[in-house]
C-alpha cells in the first residue's frame, strides 16, 4: 500500500523535525506517522552486529496515550534511529492527524489499525511500544495480531483485565475514573475542547510536567474538528465493553499468556494507573518480562523521563532475539 508524504507547514499537529510525517492507508482510514529512518551508520545499541536482513522487521512503532499523540515520542524517535532502527509514532485512529471516523475505538480496531500500518509501512513485524492508551493496545496485540508482534513494551498501562468481574473492581474503576465522567458526549466534547486536557496531563503526572507550552499543544490538538468526540467515544467503550458482547470477546482473546518479551515501564508516581495496577496477576506474567519502574515519574514517562526511557528501551531493543 502506497504512503503519502505530509507538509509539516498545513497542520499545528505536524511539528517539523528530523523525521518525515506520512499518512499511511489502513482498516479503510488513513493513519499518519512521523518516521525516522536509521542513519546508513547506525548499529543497534550494545554494540551487537546484526547483519541487515531486508525483512524490515526491525521497525519499532510508538504509541501514544491520552490525551496526547504522536508527539509525546519525539525524544525516542531521534534517538532509536539513532541506535539503527526504523521508528513510526502512529498517531491511532481519531487522534493527531489520523481519521476521526464515526467508530472503531475498541481495543480490537485499534490493534488491527496498528497491524494494518506494520504492513503499510513495508514490514511483516514490528516491536510495538505504546504509553497509557497505546500500552493497552500493546498488551492486546500478542493475542490479537500475533504475526505481526515481534515484541511489546508497555509504559504506563495495566494488563488488561481478563474477566467482567475483574474489569468492575473498584481497584480498576478508580484506575479508570476519568473515563466515567466522559459518558456524556456533549458533556465531555466541551469540557474536552476546554480546561480538561491541561488538567489531566497535569493531575497525572509528575511534578513539574507539562511545561504551559507543552499543555498548549495537546490542547490545541484536542480542539480541532472530532477530536474530543473520538476521545469520548474510545472511554465510553472501556466503561462499557465488560458487560457487552465484544467485551465479552475482547477478554476471551486475550485470556492467554503473553508469549513475546515484554518491557514494562511505570512511574512511581503515575496519578492515574497506581503501581500495584500496574504489576501482572500472580500466574500471569509473561515468560520474558521485565518490570523498571522510574522514581520521581508519573504518568507520561516517555516526555518526564525522556533520557531514562530511552535508555531502557534501547538496551532491551538491543538484547531482543533476532526471530523473537
Amino acid at each position: 500500500m502506497a504512503t503519502a508524504e505530509l507538509d509539516a507547514a498545513a497542520d499545528p499537529v505536524l511539528v517539523p523535525g528530523p523525521w518525515q510525517h506520512r499518512l499511511v492507508p489502513a482498516g479503510g482510514a488513513r493513519f499518519h506517522v512521523a518516521v525516522c529512518e536509521p542513519s546508513p551508520a547506525a548499529r543497534p545499541a550494545g554494540g551487537l552486529d546484526r547483519p541487515r536482513t531486508g525483512s524490515g522487521d526491525d521497525l519499532v512503532v510508538l504509541l501514544h496515550g491520552f490525551p496526547q499523540h504522536w508527539w509525546a515520542w519525539r525524544h525516542q524517535l531521534v534517538a532509536l534511529a539513532a541506535a539503527g532502527h526504523r521508528v513510526a509514532a502512529l498517531d491511532l485512529r481519531g487522534c493527531g492527524a489520523s481519521d476521526k471516523t464515526p467508530r472503531g475505538y475498541d481495543t480490537p480496531t485499534l490493534a488491527a489499525d496498528v497491524a494494518g500500518v506494520v504492513r503499510a509501512l513495508g514490514a511483516s513485524r514490528a516491536v510495538v511500544v505504546g504509553q497509557g492508551l497505546g500500552g493497552s493496545v500493546a498488551w492486546a496485540m500478542p493475542a490479537l495480531e500475533p504475526a505481526t508482534t515481534r515484541a511489546i513494551g508497555v509504559l504506563s498501562a495495566p494488563p488488561p483485565p481478563t474477566t467482567a468481574a475483574r474489569a468492575l473492581t473498584p481497584r480498576h474503576v478508580v484506575t479508570h475514573r476519568h473515563a466515567v465522567g466522559l459518558q456524556l458526549p456533549l458533556v465531555a466534547d466541551r469540557r474536552l475542547r476546554g480546561d480538561l486536557v491541561p488538567e489531566l496531563l497535569a493531575r497525572w503526572a509528575g511534578p513539574g510536567w507539562p511545561s504551559p507550552a507543552e499543555a498548549r499543544r495537546y490542547a490545541a490538538a484536542m480542539a480541532a474538528p472530532w477530536a474530543a468526540r473520538a476521545a469520548v467515544e474510545r472511554h465510553r467503550w472501556e466503561v462499557r465493553s465488560p458487560l457487552r458482547r465484544d467485551g465479552r470477546r475482547f477478554r476471551a482473546a486475550i485470556d492467554q499468556p503473553v508469549e513475546v518479551p515484554v518491557l514494562q515501564v511505570h512511574g512511581e508516581l503515575d496519578g492515574l494507573v497506581p503501581l500495584a495496577s500496574a504489576r501482572p496477576r500472580p500466574g500471569r506474567v509473561p515468560a520474558d518480562h521485565r518490570l523498571e519502574v522510574v522514581p520521581r515519574a508519573g504518568h507520561f514517562l516517555a516526555e518526564e523521563a525522556p533520557e531514562r526511557v530511552t535508555a531502557l528501551l534501547r538496551d532491551w531493543l538491543a538484547e531482543l532475539p533476532e526471530r523473537s
